[in-house]
């Protein structure tokens, strides 16, 4: 039989694949962008022929009626991997749960835990030898499929096709559903007063010759506004966003003094705008590659100069770090925070830069009133999760100036956060500060 009458063999509709779908089956599905629309979006249609079918899913775009809608608890639970907007509306029914991880181990340490019966994701359309590309990401897609009973993808010819660990055989696949859908979008934040001021701190620590690790969001897209005029920078990242595609396009972005991979922009997943898409279609030069090796700290540690950047969301006066959560409320993820800021360390001539705001608006308790607080604090809120050790914080960044930790004592770190602490909470921060007698 050829590639291609393989491949017809394979094809089944949306009702056939959900029909392969049983009770106690455990599902995983690709992250984000990647996911598969098709299926999901009628997956709580078998709700009443199936119970405690067990949902593994990361960052998904959509919100999808099998667990935003607490009707379908009982049969369908949902894990994630990295909670989305929807999902954290979707706690409250008691219908998802979070899986603590780092985002290198995470498909391992699933995997150990529990096998999937099920894998479900998407691709662009098969070439002539048979191959198809898993385009958007491969971040734990291919453990998945090599460990999953069936694989069921939705072939799809808006999906870019990419390179690296996203290129598999036909034949590893048991079925496809042909779609056709334009892929989901991140629309680009425009940074604000506070991001660019930020961006252009962070941007100062950044040398020539430098690789990145970016997130997406204001601050970010700050920094990559304020990097310009920089010179051979390279890309090894968690996720590949349109401000690096604007770096590219500037010539900014050589990837010339990589030492690792050089000459290729490595990352794990991609998510952003059709320019983003479209630059990553049938390009050599980007390679997405398994979350297992992509975030590893000792792979990370590899790039020359390797300058990781993420965002937080509360940080202490000894240089913890909370992102993930608000006290004990779960709102995002670990991801590859610890990932590649430990990487970043042990890069020659590498950083490791936090960012954030130095206050947030917050809900004053049993009122629609809301009140100014510092996100610089003595002690993090009750509850809240430890995304990223004091022990792998370089430099801290907000709207005032940029706190360097490395190799600190408890002491300084204090007199060097609350300086970058907005003026308004620094007198109050070193009275906590003594009071509690943090040095």
């Amino acid at each position: 039989m050829n590639v291609n009458e393989l491949y017809k063999s394979k094809v089944i509709s949306v009702e056939e694949a959900l029909s392969k779908i049983k009770s106690n089956d455990n599902i995983v599905s690709a992250l984000s962008a990647a996911e598969p629309r098709e299926i999901l979006s009628k997956l709580h249609t078998i709700a009443d022929r199936v119970e405690n079918v067990n949902v593994t899913t990361c960052l998904p775009m959509a919100n999808y009626e099998y667990f935003m809608n607490p009707e379908y608890k009982d049969s369908f639970f949902m894990d994630g991997w990295f909670y989305s907007p929807g999902i954290r509306k979707a706690h409250k029914n008691g219908n998802v749960s979070y899986i603590p991880n780092h985002l290198h181990l995470a498909a391992y340490k699933r995997l150990a835990h529990r096998k999937p019966n099920v894998f479900l994701g998407t691709a662009a359309p098969m070439d002539k030898h048979g191959y198809i590309s898993l385009s958007l990401s491969a971040t734990y897609e291919r453990e998945m499929i090599d460990n999953a009973d069936l694989v069921i993808l939705e072939v799809n010819p808006n999906m870019p096709r990419t390179f690296g660990d996203t290129i598999i055989h036909i034949s590893e696949v048991d079925y496809i559903v042909e779609t056709d859908y334009q892929v989901p979008e991140l629309p680009v934040l425009e940074p604000s007063d506070k991001d660019r001021i930020i961006g252009k701190f962070i941007a100062d620590l950044i040398e020539d010759g430098s690789t990145i690790q970016l997130g997406i969001g204001g601050i970010p897209n700050a920094v990559t506004a304020e990097l310009m005029d920089k010179k051979d920078l390279g890309i090894h990242t968690e996720m590949f966003t349109d401000g690096m595609v604007d770096l590219y396009e500037a010539g900014v972005i050589t990837s010339k003094k990589k030492t690792l991979m050089p000459g290729k922009t490595v990352a794990t997943f991609a998510l952003g705008t059709r320019k983003l898409y479209d630059f990553i279609d049938d390009n050599p030069a980007v390679n997405i590659m398994r979350g297992a090796w992509v975030n590893d700290p000792y792979v990370v540690g590899k790039n020359h100069k390797m300058v990781s950047i993420n965002t937080t969301l509360q940080v202490d006066l000894t240089g913890q770090c909370c992102s993930e959560s608000l006290g004990h409320k779960h709102f995002s993820g670990t991801g590859g925070q610890a990932d590649t800021a430990i990487g970043a360390q042990n890069s020659p001539g590498g950083k490791s830069i936090i960012a954030l705001y130095s206050t947030a608006k917050v809900r004053v308790p049993g009122s629609d009133k809301r009140k100014v607080v510092s996100k610089i604090v003595p002690r993090l809120d009750y509850g809240a999760a430890v995304t990223l050790s004091r022990n792998d914080v370089d430099y801290v960044v907000t709207e005032y100036g940029v706190a360097s930790l490395r190799g600190t004592s408890i002491r300084e770190r204090v007199e060097r956060l609350i300086n970058i602490a907005h003026p308004d909470f620094r007198a109050e921060l070193r009275k906590e500060a003594k009071e509690l007698m943090i040095w």
